[in-house]
């Protein structure tokens, strides 16, 4: 057999997982009042997602609050991917004045697989957060996902 006729062929191993990530700021804060700083950390957000080979399709959330929209890279588990989305988001928003020097994320996260017939619904549902926050609340919100996905938790657990 030639072998130079019949190349090898090389094993692809691929993967396309959408997750909807949400995370807020330590105890709620609102420290994301001004709408050019929430702008510029969407794209910061958006930065460290590519940069970890975890496609953004939209970020977006209001003061107190992220939606991360992306794909989830074939070898980034979401606890990795949140963490350093987190963490370097963190860093960077410390940088961006004195009264933003004691910034934080609440430690904990909630990640939501989505189906791809569902990306639409979700990439207009975060850009509509503005919208959807003048009626319901950030936890209401989160407690609706979690009914939702059917996930039960300890709310003396949840919020920090």
């Amino acid at each position: 057999m030639d072998w130079l006729a019949y190349p090898p062929t090389m094993p692809q191993s691929l993967a396309k997982i959408l997750v909807h990530t949400v995370f807020s700021t330590k105890d709620r804060r609102p420290f994301r009042r001004d709408k050019a700083l929430r702008e510029e950390l969407h794209r910061y957000l958006g930065g460290i997602l590519t940069n970890l080979q975890c496609q953004p399709m939209i970020v977006g959330g209001v003061e107190d609050h992220v939606h991360l929209l992306s794909a989830l890279a074939r070898t980034t588990e979401a606890a990795a991917m949140v963490k350093e989305v987190k963490g370097g988001s963190a860093l960077w928003i410390k940088t961006k004045g004195p009264n933003l020097e004691d910034f934080a994320w609440q430690n904990g996260y909630g990640v939501f697989s989505i189906g791809f017939s569902q990306i639409e619904t979700v990439r207009k549902y975060v850009a509509g957060q503005e919208e959807h926050h003048r009626k319901v609340s950030f936890q209401d919100e989160f407690r609706e996902l979690l009914r939702r996905y059917e996930l039960e938790c300890d709310e003396r657990y949840l919020w920090d």
